[in-house]
């Protein structure tokens, strides 16, 4: 079936929603929208909470589903992606309970240790395979156990899920968002029945009632509701289950000639680092490294470290701004490209740098308290801070290729962080190996792709995906400068 398909894809800082059809085995693109993605704190008894706004996040996806259809027609179908972690619940009468709590939120202290006096930590990642992180949705859970909005529930939905809710009526779990949670078998892709019991141990209360059915990318949810469809002018569309986790679409969009030598890194407020393989690594080893395995299109596994990200960039530029000292990021990058390399680093990945704040100065303490040089402006925090990136994309890779057993001769680099150049310069230099940069929009092409091929407008399978990916744009090729001697020694020197 020949037609237009539209992605919502929803990132940590920012939305879009981005019209696609095939034309002689290539992808073209439009975006019809785009928003910002603004957490709001919100005083709540004796503390303050940290949530989604989900009202200006439902506008903005309208909006640009609306000139989508405007643009270009009915749409022959439309797949939603987000972050994974986060929930909205929903009471008996299927009312949202309230703006969905932010993964930076700080409510989640204590509770990984409070749920592993259940349910051991090397049980519950031979159960899931999932690398612990206090945002994690189980974990989420047992911080808000006893709360009213959680004893109110009656459905959980992941974020991706509440939105293909919103448009369908129908209520699933897809299986690429499930797997971050913390609650699924990697192997059967389905619930975990052992950390269910644990869960329900640990909060009273058996969260299975509020789980709604799994099912796989590429299935149809449903059509999209009537009222909706009017309103938006999405007649005859329906809703398909895409990798609704944003790194499981991403990864169908990179452009692989051999996913089994190479890596990828999904470069944006999170930087994901890792393979693509048949089936999860559960070992000891794996767990003590914090690798995780989270599922993938077409039964496949991302075996995948999280790195801080661009989080930390983004952060800076938002307090140089607020003191005052706006940054062109153009002109910042290109300042910092002339800082020497590698003067400072710090570990992109201490909790130091998670919450939201004054990120320059929690770099210059970071460098203090290890004796280094302190960075003083803009160009040298940002200099520290991508050096630092690359540092962090060196030692996953040399993590996942050691316990998968794999060999990787090339890594890719798509999201946001593939426009910048001197970030895949650097991680080039850092691993030893040739980086190539693109799609810049991977995860809404991976998105729209899944569509295609649920349609039927795409026979094959991920290889027949990614080549339509070679064919509709041009990556940029970044090789090592070969100085690896002086990574080397600045990874000892950070550990």
């Amino acid at each position: 079936m020949a037609g237009t398909y539209l992605a919502v894809d929803l990132g940590a800082s920012s939305g879009r929603v981005i019209a696609g059809h095939l034309d002689g085995g290539r992808l073209v693109t439009v975006e019809t929208g785009r928003f910002s993605n603004v957490p709001v704190w919100f005083p709540e008894g004796g503390r303050r909470t940290l949530r989604w706004d989900v009202a200006a996040l439902w506008g903005g996806i309208q909006q640009g589903l609306r000139a989508a259809a405007r643009e270009h027609g009915a749409p022959v179908s439309v797949g939603v992606d987000s972050w994974g972690v986060d929930h909205g619940l929903l009471d008996a009468d299927d009312a949202l309970l309230g703006n969905p709590v932010h993964y930076r939120d700080a409510r989640t202290e204590g509770a990984v240790e409070r749920f592993f006096e259940v349910l051991a930590a090397e049980e519950h990642y031979a159960a899931t395979g999932l690398q612990v992180l206090p945002i994690n949705t189980v974990f989420q859970l047992v911080a808000g156990a006893g709360s009213a909005q959680q004893q109110a529930a009656r459905r959980l939905l992941l974020m991706p899920d509440l939105v293909s809710h919103w448009l369908s009526g129908a209520a699933v779990t897809e299986v690429t968002n499930a797997s971050t949670t913390g609650m699924l078998d990697p192997t059967t892709r389905t619930w975990s029945a052992p950390v269910l019991d644990a869960l329900a141990a640990v909060t009273g209360a058996d969260v299975r009632p509020l789980l709604a059915p799994l099912v796989e990318p590429g299935q149809t949810i449903g059509a999209v509701r009537t009222d909706v469809a009017a309103d938006l002018g999405l007649a005859g569309a329906r809703v398909v289950a895409v990798g609704s986790h944003d790194t499981a679409s991403a990864v169908v969009s990179v452009p692989m000639a051999d996913a089994a030598r190479a890596a990828y890194i999904s470069s944006g407020t999170w930087s994901l680092v890792g393979l693509e393989l048949d089936a999860p690594v559960l070992s000891e080893a794996s767990r003590a490294a914090n690798v995780t395995n989270e599922l993938g299109v077409a039964s496949t596994v991302r075996y995948l470290r999280n790195v801080g990200g661009l989080w930390l960039l983004q952060e800076s530029l938002r307090t140089w701004a607020d003191q005052g000292r706006p940054q062109d990021l153009a002109g910042l990058l290109a300042a910092a490209a002339d800082v020497p390399a590698l003067r400072t680093v710090v570990d992109v990945d201490d909790p130091v740098f998670a919450p939201p704040g004054d990120m320059p100065a929690r770099v210059a303490d970071a460098a203090r308290e290890s004796g280094q040089p302190v960075p003083e402006d803009p160009a040298a925090v940002t200099r520290c801070l991508l050096d630092s990136l690359a540092l962090a994309y060196r030692r996953a890779i040399e993590q996942v290729t050691s316990l998968s057993g794999r060999t990787v001769e090339v890594v890719h680099v798509v999201g946001g962080g593939s426009r910048n150049a001197l970030l895949c310069r650097l991680t080039a230099d850092a691993t030893g190996l040739p980086v190539v940069a693109g799609p810049a929009e991977g995860t809404a092409i991976g998105n729209l792709l899944v569509q295609a091929w649920a349609a039927g407008e795409v026979s094959g399978g991920l290889p027949e995906l990614r080549a339509i990916v070679a064919a509709s744009e041009e990556p940029v090729r970044y090789e090592p400068s070969g100085d690896e001697q002086a990574w080397v020694r600045a990874a000892e020197r950070l550990r």
